[in-house]
């Protein structure tokens, strides 16, 4: 997993108070925390983490307040590494079907290929911190959501409700859990369920809205900025 989009939550600070080697120290450990939940599951174990980033494991605590310090900003660095999978589809123009699905299908991979950090992603979303600071807000489905109610503002007085939004996390995280835990059907069948879902939810807001978005309505996203 590449680090190069994530950027730790502690990097205003760390410019006035530690060293480049502190911070340094601090990135190793994230990745290691990464690479250990990758391969062993919830979780998050320290001393696994320590011996990984080839510190003592009381050298942990120097550098995150608490074990769910550590979990924060080891979920904002998986949720970095998602959206830059998912990001590309999300420069298509297309229709919102076809747009849809191809997001969610880039979704499904990266939790196919990471499935003990989608799972730790997916349950840390909601904790206190990631309510906060929003961090979590970048995950997938905000992404997704961002893009397409961008063409709805440009037609509607108001934006759609964040109920919405946590709505379409919560139900792709459960379905994408589930198949990773059962493997009932095979991905195809996944993605185009998801896809198909998705579609289905934010049509109607769209439509609630009083801008209706058909199957056939072409949209330009913009992308990354």
């Amino acid at each position: 997993m590449s680090a190069t989009k994530w950027v730790d939550s502690s990097e205003a600070r760390r410019a006035t108070r530690h060293s480049d080697h502190r911070a340094a120290r601090r990135t190793a450990i994230v990745v290691a925390a990464a690479a250990t939940i990758a391969e062993s599951g919830i979780p998050l174990r320290t001393a696994r983490v320590a011996a990984r980033a080839g510190v003592p494991r009381p050298h942990v605590y120097r550098h995150f307040d608490s074990k769910d310090d550590l979990g924060d900003e080891v979920a904002r660095y998986a949720a970095a590494a998602l959206t830059e999978r998912v990001r590309p589809a999300l420069s298509r123009s297309g229709t919102a079907p076809v747009i849809i699905r191809g997001v969610v299908a880039e979704v499904v991979g990266w939790a196919d290929e990471n499935a003990n950090l989608y799972r730790f992603v997916a349950a840390r979303q909601h904790t206190k911190a990631f309510a906060v600071d929003q961090s979590g807000r970048h995950f997938f489905m905000a992404e997704l959501s961002n893009a397409l109610t961008a063409y709805v503002r440009t037609q509607a007085d108001e934006a759609a409700p964040d109920g919405i939004l946590a709505g379409l996390i919560g139900m792709v995280d459960s379905s994408i859990i589930w198949w990773l835990d059962h493997r009932d059907e095979d991905v195809t069948h996944v993605i185009d369920r998801l896809a198909r879902q998705v579609w289905l939810i934010l049509a109607d807001t769209a439509a609630a809205m009083n801008v209706p978005i058909g199957d056939d309505t072409w949209l330009t996203l913009p992308g990354e900025q």
